[in-house]
């Protein structure tokens, strides 16, 4: 593609972080940190089983607990708001647990203290009646006819146009089925000389972001309430909270800061609702912060059964393929529907293939609630269609690098769901792995105990549409420049790649760009900060503001300096005239003011374009706005006596359309691996019965400095994509999709064993070993 932006002065430089020495010195503000005069604290009592009625709540005992304040329940909660469901694809959660509990750590009340410590040891207090109700944990097990149904009825949220489409059901725990159809895949299997089926698993992980969850309510003024909290999502909080209480948005002003990570875990409603009405019950402002144990039974990733089955002509090319994924959604649907059909038709993968059938199953169990997880919902896809990919191409013979080459969608060609695929180049991603890899020079496969093997796998997913995202950019009195949007940076440096951008269109150094904190009283609406759309859509919008207001100087110049507007150009922090008249941006407002006075807002709004997919068959011409695609290669060293394997090299290889910021891109890829790393060998919560048995960082191991490969790298291709800023796509989840199963790629060419389920731990490693033996492991 033609490069339409030849002379970037700001795009493509690796400049720091425009916040980095606040973070240094411990200046940066984060939500965790914000204390208020007469402030209580509020700490949960949770539900003991996974599923049961509520018999009797006596708070007796932490009521009489010295320093206590109050002691709410949901009863006091309906005095507040008289239907306090909340959900943005169902409104099935309710603030506190009415009626029934549905899920161990489901918050049954809040205990008030303007001491932590009190109101923790008075939460212990509550003593609460339980009638026990069967439960049901595994996600197939629980889309069967007659298990046991967790929600009497289902309530559609109505909140996002692609899922308005939700019907309220009864009797069953399948909150919502998708399907795509394209061609016939029963006779492209008839065509196929082999036909291979499998049968893979992911469990539950969390998110691990090390700021917790913490929401903060406050009174404003006489009829106002303001939350402060650390949350991805603030527009979407404002109009939820004010459609639990009734009230008009602009009651409501939420406002966040800097998130110390967030992964998807602080989207939507998590506290909000809880410090909301508790503040309004007491009238005092209300804090809650999770512990890491509790976030265990606040959000997780999606466990998931994917049963793939694929036909292939002797030649390697795949001529169908039918997937049947059910998606374990937990006690509350969160955005699990959305998860389950924007990941669920992708999972033909980023290859053409003439017929295929997808079906996906958003199911409710027992398990605590699944959400938004780094990737939404790909990387479970991924983990199944790549490692049936080198299943498929061993048994035929083939390298798995030409396999995935014989097979690949190209731009120009048509996915899966009927839209013609732009932009997503999986050539040049094969070709850099292959680069990376040294995949056709010999390699070193051990000796003794010690087994070595690679592997690698590619993934693609689609950015969620439709969304909106809106931004201003300010010119103050003296020049000076801020973008006001709503997009929330937790870590992924989006601060800085905005102002990329709008000092880009106005000729400014980076560094004089000041970003205004997501405050919903200040900054305007963005849908929310997730599956990687903010560089796409935010950035096309603040683009469009700083294009307006860059637009409105050159007019105030033109007539200042008394030339045709053509002649002019903001650059090097001036607008300058073909015949070297120079304005300063300062100048021009005093121009147009007479004094240092006034303020230029310019204003960009971004949705892309969405036609919404046949409900029968899945079909959209246009079903994304840009497809993320990446590539990883690994290379693995196995203890054959302890199956532990280590991970010497790992290469994540992302297709980015243009890197705004190289080194930030970069560190997406090698952070993403890093994160996905510790979901392939070892995340994993254990679960008794609902409880989760190893709910701490003592217990749940995430990757440490020792766990991290000698060779890490991230790479990324640039092919301009033509509506992206500047040809920029998102690539915060890129690197998620593919690490998993090319490590499990390359165990299999190590020792020749092939695990289906995730982790890959040393005792299911060990086990595989020893079965490929015929002397299987005794179980415990």
């Amino acid at each position: 593609m033609a490069d339409s932006h030849p002379t970037l002065r700001e795009i493509g430089r690796s400049l720091p972080r425009l916040e980095s020495r606040a973070k240094v010195n411990g200046s940066v503000e984060y939500i965790h940190n914000l204390r208020l005069p007469g402030m209580l604290h509020g700490k949960i009592h949770r539900s003991a089983i996974a599923h049961g009625r509520i018999v009797r709540i006596d708070a007796g005992a932490a009521l009489a607990v010295e320093g206590v304040h109050a002691v709410v329940t949901a009863e006091d909660v309906l005095g507040i708001c008289p239907n306090p469901y909340y959900g943005p694809a169902f409104h099935d959660q309710p603030i506190l647990a009415l009626g029934k509990v549905r899920h161990v750590g489901e918050p049954v009340a809040i205990v008030l203290a303007a001491d932590p410590h009190i109101a923790e040891e008075a939460a212990d207090l509550v003593s609460v009646e339980y009638e026990p109700l069967e439960a049901v944990f595994d996600e197939v097990a629980a889309a069967a006819p007659g298990a046991p149904v967790s929600h009497d009825e289902l309530r559609p949220a109505g909140t996002f146009t692609d899922l308005k489409h939700l019907a309220g059901r009864k009797g069953t725990n399948v909150a919502l089925e998708t399907r795509v159809r394209r061609g016939d895949a029963d006779a492209g299997f008839a065509r196929a000389d082999r036909v291979f089926e499998h049968t893979f698993r992911t469990g539950k992980v969390m998110h691990a972001a090390f700021e917790p969850m913490v929401s903060l309510a406050e009174l404003h003024g006489a009829d106002g309430l303001t939350i402060h909290t650390a949350s991805q999502s603030p527009s979407f909080v404002r109009s939820e909270i004010g459609r639990l209480l009734g009230w008009p948005e602009n009651r409501v002003r939420v406002r966040t800061a800097f998130l110390g990570g967030g992964f998807g875990a602080k989207l939507y409603i998590k506290l909000e609702a809880m410090v909301a009405v508790c503040a309004l019950l007491v009238r005092r402002p209300v804090r809650i912060a999770l512990t890491m144990d509790e976030q265990f039974y606040t959000i997780t990733k999606h466990g998931a059964t994917v049963r793939i089955k694929t036909g292939v002509t002797s030649d390697g090319r795949m001529t169908s393929r039918k997937v049947e994924t059910y998606w374990n959604g937990g006690a509350y649907a969160d955005i699990g529907p959305r998860v389950t059909q924007k990941s669920g038709f992708t999972a033909a993968g980023p290859y053409d293939i003439e017929s295929v059938a997808l079906d996906n199953y958003a199911v409710y169990t027992n398990d605590p609630p699944a959400g938004a997880l780094r990737g939404f919902g790909i990387s479970q896809l991924v983990w199944a269609y790549e490692r049936q990919a080198d299943l498929i191409a061993r048994a035929l013979g083939i390298d798995p690098l030409e396999f995935r080459r014989r097979n690949a969608l190209r731009s120009g060609g048509t996915h899966a769901t009927g839209t013609t695929v732009y932009g997503m180049e999986v050539d040049a991603v094969l070709d850099r792995l292959a680069e990376r890899m040294a995949w056709h020079r010999p390699f070193d496969r051990g000796a003794g105990t010690i087994r070595r093997g690679r592997g690698l796998a590619i993934g693609v997913k689609a950015c969620v549409s439709p969304t909106t995202s809106t931004a201003a950019v300010h010119v103050h009195g003296d020049g000076s420049c801020a973008i006001h949007c709503s997009t929330v940076d937790m870590g992924q440096a989006s601060d800085t790649t905005l102002a990329q951008m709008a000092a880009e269109v106005l000729g400014l150094p980076t560094t004089a760009i000041r970003l205004i904190r997501p405050d919903t009283d200040v900054t305007p609406y963005d849908m929310a900060t997730l599956g990687s759309r903010s560089t796409f859509h935010m950035g096309n919008a603040v683009v469009r503001a700083a294009e307006d207001v860059r637009d409105q100087l050159l007019r105030i110049a033109a007539a200042a300096l008394r030339v045709d507007l053509a002649e002019l150009e903001c650059r090097d922090q001036a607008i300058v005239s073909r015949g070297g008249a120079r304005l300063t941006f300062g100048d021009a407002m005093r121009a147009r003011f007479a004094m240092q006075a006034g303020t230029l807002v310019g204003v960009g709004s971004y949705t892309p374009h969405y036609t919404k997919p046949d409900g029968e068959t899945g079909q959209s011409p246009d079903i994304t706005p840009f497809w993320m695609l990446g590539g990883a290669g690994a290379e693995i060293a196995v203890d054959c006596e302890t199956g532990r394997i280590e991970v010497t090299k790992l290469v994540n290889v992302a297709d980015v359309g243009r890197a705004i910021n190289p080194a930030s891109v970069e560190r997406q890829l090698t952070s993403a691996a890093i994160m996905q790393l510790g979901f392939t060998l070892f995340e994993e919560m254990v679960f008794s019965d609902g409880q989760v048995l190893n709910a701490s960082l003592a217990d749940y191991k995430i990757p440490g400095l020792l766990d991290l490969p000698r060779d890490l790298t991230g790479s990324f291709v640039e092919v301009p994509h033509r509506d992206g800023p500047f040809g920029a796509k998102g690539v915060g989840e890129t690197g998620v999709f593919s690490p998993a199963p090319a490590i499990a790629n390359a165990l299999y060419d190590a020792v020749g064993i092939t695990i289906f389920e995730m982790p890959l731990t040393p005792e299911r490693v060990l086990r595989a070993l020893r079965e490929s033996e015929n002397r299987p492991l005794e179980k415990d």
